[in-house]
């Protein structure tokens, strides 16, 4: 069997069968240049882009997602109808591959990375991969006992063929194709840059462990959804512009239904972490850590330590590692190395870590962290480096 890595290899550069839909729909927009564009097709355009924008950040994304606020059955049918009219499969394919993400964001096994898959796999080539067809129901086993959510699931389409027959039952062909299809592909490219350009282009407020982003731009375009590191930084919360300043429509929207009692119990982002003053898990320690290591060529410094070590010296520092075994990083830290051009002090990579990383309460815990790796992977390569050597 494959492992979750290598699947990242397996026909990655195979067009599917299943993007041949999403080109039809792209291509559906030039039949305006038939039907003309009236002004009920453009405001059926401008209004379906917004709700069903909406829709994905309230319904996908916040709600079914991440659980960030509570609502009744019905309404949240209701959201689960509307972000399916997108054509961007069911609300628990979706919510199960976003959950997939944020678990393993921006590493070897994250479903779009643009670090590690490219731009435009991470924006739309990953979701006609063979492999994403299906997803995992455990991950979504809170939403998959509901029996109306397995059931838009099995006929996933239903909402946007309906939704299309009535644009067009309204404004015509015109309706059909710019109040439909352009709409629809807008809505599209909106989600799909969060995956993509969210990771790649803003400014980084907090320390994550990946590479999610704060663009302002996409704030405006997604209704909130640009704020992608503060979402990375507490994901359960329904307010993803942390700041005054950053516009949030759908929080807003979301915060009126709640005084009407449609929605309830929004989760807000604690005090500490709005001001950037919360220490950061494990996890996030880690994947930092790795970050700030991934700038250090273990393999030249483990060679200049051995090019450096001489005679007695040189038997006396295989002994060691031969006793260690595989705590070779506890051998290098206790040592008195020579000098070594290449090996950073811990000073340096903490160093190092302030000027990567936004200012977080656990910056020391990166370095520290990050100095063991390095020791770690500097010992094990200088182990095969020397057992090489004469």
């Amino acid at each position: 069997m494959p492992t979750d890595a290598g699947l990242h290899e397996e026909h990655d550069d195979i067009v599917y069968p299943s993007a041949v839909p999403f080109v039809l729909v792209h291509l559906a927009c030039f039949g305006a240049i038939w039907s003309g564009v009236t002004w009920q097709a453009l405001v059926l355009c401008v209004t379906l882009y917004w709700l069903r924008i909406f829709a994905i950040g309230a319904g996908y994304h916040r709600l079914f997602s991440h659980r960030a606020y509570s609502t009744s059955r019905a309404f949240r049918f209701v959201l689960a109808v509307l972000a399916q009219s997108t054509a961007q499969k069911s609300v628990l394919w979706w919510a199960a591959k976003h959950r997939h993400h944020h678990l393993h964001s921006d590493t070897e096994l994250d479903v779009h990375s643009p670090r590690h898959t490219g731009f435009l796999y991470s924006h739309l080539g990953w979701i006609f991969s063979r492999r994403h067809d299906t997803f995992d129901e455990a991950a979504v086993a809170d939403l998959v006992r509901y029996p109306e959510l397995r059931w838009l699931h099995k006929y996933e389409l239903v909402p946007a063929a309906v939704l299309a027959l009535l644009c067009f039952l309204i404004a015509g062909w015109s309706g059909l194709f710019v109040g439909f299809f352009w709409s629809t592909v807008l809505v599209y490219h909106g989600t799909f840059c969060i995956n993509s350009l969210a990771h790649v282009s803003g400014r980084k407020r907090y320390v994550t462990g990946d590479d999610s982003r704060n663009n302002w731009l996409l704030a405006v375009f997604t209704m909130g959804e640009g704020w992608h590191n503060n979402h990375h930084a507490f994901q359960s919360s329904v307010r993803q512009g942390f700041r005054w300043w950053e516009i949030d429509p759908t929080f807003y929207i979301l915060k009126a239904l709640s005084w009407v009692g449609v929605v309830w119990d929004l989760r807000m982002p604690p005090k500490q972490v709005v001001q950037n003053e919360h220490g950061l898990g494990a996890s996030v320690i880690n994947r930092a850590a790795e970050q700030l290591v991934a700038h250090f060529n273990s393999e030249r410094i483990a060679n200049s330590i051995a090019s450096a070590l001489q005679g007695s010296e040189l038997t006396a520092f295989r002994e060691r590692l031969a006793r260690a075994h595989d705590r070779t990083a506890e051998v290098l830290a206790t040592m008195h190395l020579p000098h070594v051009p290449h090996m950073p002090s811990r000073e340096e990579l903490s160093a190092k870590a302030r000027a990567m990383f936004a200012k977080t309460k656990s910056m020391e815990e990166i370095a520290d962290r990050a100095y063991e790796m390095l020791l770690a992977s500097v010992g094990a390569k200088l182990a095969g480096t020397l057992e090489r050597r004469p």
